[in-house]
């Protein structure tokens, strides 16, 4: 059954809303395919029917992987792509600053290079804007290059596109939203086009680097056809570049479902085997980056990833530091170590790339802080955290904004007020279509421009406008929450007994990896258990034992909780009755492996 919002708040000021499961077809999914109750039930969560329990459990390229032509495009740019390989055609390739446009160019970049095509790539700096710009056609004219290739951009940059057209063959390989026209140019692959068809849902899910790699397969195998490759250059294994695909893939926070969970759950075997060298330098690096609070290790690892890689070292470890290149470094420097051979220069590289996650973190840190002053030291209208500053970074506003969200459970809007213009960025909490905020917002012509989804969105307006906008966006989010004071809903997978919370149950829940946005890891409520033996280890982090009446035990731990409501109440050393949720997990440390209760919420049990 599902707990209503009428229910008491959790010590962690959450609402709890426990999976309302059909128990019948739970069984008879158990029954059809020999699995246990609780895996069909949080399959069943997933809206995972029996035919795709395989292919889910198991994701494979094999199976998953389609036919590339069935995008729109694909045929036309593979064909132009070989058609340079074959001529030795110079080919220019321009990316975005995040980790998906690293990704992808470096994908591109390492193929070509096999085949020995000369590139250039042109990553742009934040203050050049996202996107094809005119420095980068300059760039390319130099060059001498006869194609350019626009990855993870490009779909909607009519003007410079069209603009340069008649000087290059352009092929745009993206996966934004498409409007119903296109540029004018050689071909655009983008399975959002309008004009797809929709026999494969799921790859509108795709990353840019997913639409790069499947493009590599379509090049790859036209020049197969061409009998292009011999002895001397024999066709390349492209799973290798698998482990960059599972990176921008994770990083760039789409659905792990259908063709990505089979890109990341094969690139991540990839990335275990440390082939590529800007990779495994980086995460030989020795660890300096606080980890998010429900994964801290107590004692630092000498290297950033010495174990084997999941979706959390990917998007909580790697990604932010490739990210930070493009927020307060220089935006080439990840697509450099992701393509580089040389050991010298991957050390000076991922040297780099740390020293500007630190400087990206030290920003948001003070900007976080300021933001903080502002919002509690001055009164606010409305259900909204809305602060502007001038010298604030533009490249941490973002994170700032969903900083702010998390704290206070309101929209929030972060902007930084610039010379020419104010720069904002802004993340919502469920409820509030940031997405359509934004339209309006531009149709009532309080800001200049903007664009984005339901929990984000990127803006600008005049600096004279932030009053308007400011009332703007509060009547639209009071209205939007019918003016109720909205709660964080922590929704709950499955309810089970401490004792059952057994090392079966964790090798179950692992089988439902990779885990991220689509496929959360399973969050599971245990009823009515004591807390025994509490204290405090590390930064604010409290270890315990769940017991219960019976006597059964089972080791917990909740992080950088000592000084929340939550955390004074497990080491209050009362006897009181608690339902507790969380994630079950193997602890796996000094060779040994147990299972581990990570507390994420509590509540007396009624």
């Amino acid at each position: 059954m599902t707990e209503t919002k009428n229910d008491t708040l959790s010590l962690g000021g959450n609402i709890w809303n426990l999976a309302d499961i059909d128990e019948r077809q739970a069984e008879l999914m158990c029954q059809h395919l020999g699995i246990s109750v609780n895996l069909a039930k949080l399959l069943l969560l997933r809206n995972i029917t029996e035919p795709q329990v395989k292919n889910f459990l198991n994701p494979k390229l094999s199976t998953l992987m389609p036919d590339p032509s069935i995008l729109k495009d694909m045929d036309k740019a593979a064909n132009r792509i070989a058609d340079a390989i074959v001529n030795n055609q110079k080919i220019a390739i321009i990316g975005d600053y995040d980790v998906d446009g690293a990704t992808s160019t470096s994908v591109m970049r390492l193929f070509l290079t096999y085949l020995g095509i000369k590139t250039a790539v042109h990553i742009p700096e934040r203050d050049e804007g996202y996107g094809p710009s005119d420095i980068a056609f300059q760039e390319f004219t130099d060059f001498g290059a006869d194609l350019v290739l626009t990855l993870d951009c490009g779909t909607t940059a009519f003007e410079i596109l069209d603009k340069h057209a008649k000087d290059f063959d352009i092929i745009t390989l993206d996966h934004h939203e498409a409007e119903a026209r296109l540029p004018k140019i050689f071909a655009v692959v983008n399975p959002k086009r309008l004009d797809q068809e929709n026999d494969r849902p799921d790859l509108g899910f795709l990353a840019a680097v997913g639409v790069v790699f499947m493009t590599v397969v379509a090049i790859n195998r036209e020049l197969r056809n061409r009998n292009f490759y011999t002895e001397e250059l024999p066709e390349p294994n492209l799973m290798q570049w698998l482990d960059l695909v599972a990176l921008g893939t994770v990083c760039d926070v789409v659905p792990l479902l259908g063709l990505n969970r089979a890109f990341v759950t094969q690139g991540l075997k990839i990335m275990a085997q440390r082939n590529n060298l800007g990779l495994k330098t980086l995460m030989d690096t020795p660890d300096e980056t606080d980890k998010p609070d429900n994964q801290k290790n107590i004692t630092p690892k000498k290297a950033l990833i010495s174990e084997k890689p999941d979706t959390y070292h990917l998007g909580f470890i790697l990604g932010p530091r490739i990210n930070a290149c493009g927020r307060v470094g220089k935006a080439s420097t990840g697509s450099r170590l992701l393509c580089t051979t040389n050991p010298i220069e991957a050390e000076m590289l991922a040297d780099e790339m740390n020293s500007f996650n630190r400087e990206r973190k030290d920003i948001e840190c003070f900007v976080l802080q300021q933001a903080i002053e502002i919002l509690e030291g001055t009164p606010q209208t409305g259900p909204i955290a809305f602060v502007a500053s001038k010298g604030w970074h533009q490249g941490v506003i973002g994170i700032v904004a969903g900083k702010l969200k998390e704290r206070y459970n309101l929209p929030s809007f972060v902007m930084s007020i610039e010379d020419d213009e104010v720069k904002g960025s802004a993340r919502s909490i469920p409820g509030v279509d940031l997405g359509a905020l934004i339209i309006a917002a531009k149709e009532k012509g309080v800001i200049t421009k903007g664009g984005g989804h339901t929990m984000a969105a990127g803006f600008s307006l005049e600096e004279n406008q932030i009053p308007a906008f400011r009332e703007f966006v509060s009547e639209y989010v009071a209205k939007t929450l019918d003016n109720t004071t909205p709660h964080p809903i922590l929704d709950i997978d499955l309810s089970i007994a401490l004792t059952a919370a057994t090392p079966a149950l964790c090798e179950e829940l692992e089988q439902l990896k990779p885990f991220g946005t689509g496929n959360s890891e399973p969050l599971i409520l245990i009823r009515r258990v004591f807390f025994d033996r509490a204290y405090v280890i590390g930064s604010g982090h409290i270890k315990c034992e769940l017991k219960t009446l019976t006597g059964e035990r089972l080791p917990a731990i909740a992080f950088k909780v000592t000084d929340t409501d939550m955390g004074r109440e497990i080491l209050s050393n009362t006897h009181d009755c608690y339902d507790v949720v969380g994630n079950l997990r193997f602890n796996r440390w000094n060779n040994s492996v147990n299972t581990q209760f990570i507390i994420t919420d509590i509540k007396r049990a009624q």
